[in-house]
């Protein structure tokens, strides 16, 4: 069933194993949607949730976490990114684990990932037409500092969009949803702080000001954006999937069977809202 509303992914690297969950619960119950927006790993598991494949998001991560191919420190020396792109973006979906480009492309949903604009410090929303074709767009979307280059799409140059705008609810409201339903990777009581890490970000990234103030407000903007969720969710306009307790999956998790406790947990959790959230979708 196709529905006329919006559907966020939010980020959150190996958080996303209970994001797979919700997925595949979604995808039983053939549970569609006519806008999808993925920011930073969640733009990695909506590639799946529109190829239709079940399954496939939670043995992406736990299949090759301890690859040496798929994440390594000598790939981070090597090529500046900790996550092989190539691996990641060719050799797993055309040799290992098949994507489903086709179902893709005939998905009717407007699939957008989120990115932050280095040069203009701005979050941006690109549109992907054909995953195959633009996969750097979803590449830029997941791309942190630090750990991954800045990609340059268009003679722009983006990173991580989580940096600009986590949980674009309102970015769905301005594009005409009257309702949007939020796969969140932190439970209920999670508040965002100041980044640990903005010191060395202030400094590693000193020739991008505006991008640097960016990260220093981003738990500002974090925060603010989750209130506009709880105001949306009691208004009737938006239905949120999230953690039940805190996460205790890191973002660099390397425990397989911890994430497949939390894709299990997802899985679960999003089998249990079905009827409300269909309710809430045919109101």
């Amino acid at each position: 069933m196709l529905y006329k509303a919006g559907i966020i992914f939010e980020g959150g690297g190996m958080r996303g194993a209970y994001t797979a969950g919700i997925i595949d619960a979604l995808l039983e119950h053939d549970i569609h949607f006519d806008c999808c927006y993925g920011v930073s790993s969640g733009a990695t598991h909506a590639t799946t949730y529109l190829s239709k494949q079940k399954g496939r998001a939670i043995q992406i991560v736990t299949d090759y976490i301890k690859d040496k191919r798929y994440f390594s420190i000598k790939n981070l020396l090597k090529t500046g990114n900790l996550f092989n792109v190539d691996f990641i973006f060719h050799t797993i979906p055309r040799e290992l684990n098949i994507y489903d480009y086709e179902a893709a492309r005939n998905n009717p949903a407007k699939f957008f990932v989120g990115v932050i604009n280095m040069e203009s410090a701005q979050g941006e929303f690109l549109q992907v037409k054909d995953i195959e074709q633009e996969y750097m767009k979803v590449c830029a979307s997941m791309s942190l500092p630090f750990i991954a280059n800045i990609v340059e799409i268009d003679g722009k140059r983006y990173l991580d969009g989580g940096i600009a705008d986590s949980l674009p609810i309102q970015r769905s409201i301005d594009d005409g949803n009257e309702k949007t339903v939020l796969v969140l990777t932190q439970d209920a009581a999670y508040r965002k702080s100041l980044d640990k890490l903005y010191p060395l970000i202030a400094l590693a990234y000193r020739r991008y000001p505006g991008f640097v103030q960016m990260v220093k407000t981003r738990h500002i903007r974090y925060n603010a954006a989750l209130d506009k969720i709880a105001e949306e969710e009691k208004a009737g306009r938006a239905f949120v999937l999230r953690p039940k307790k805190p996460v205790q999956v890191g973002r660099l998790e390397l425990n397989r069977e911890k994430m497949l406790d939390l894709y299990r947990e997802g899985y679960e959790d999003g089998i249990e809202a079905i009827p409300r959230l269909k309710a809430f979708l045919e109101k």
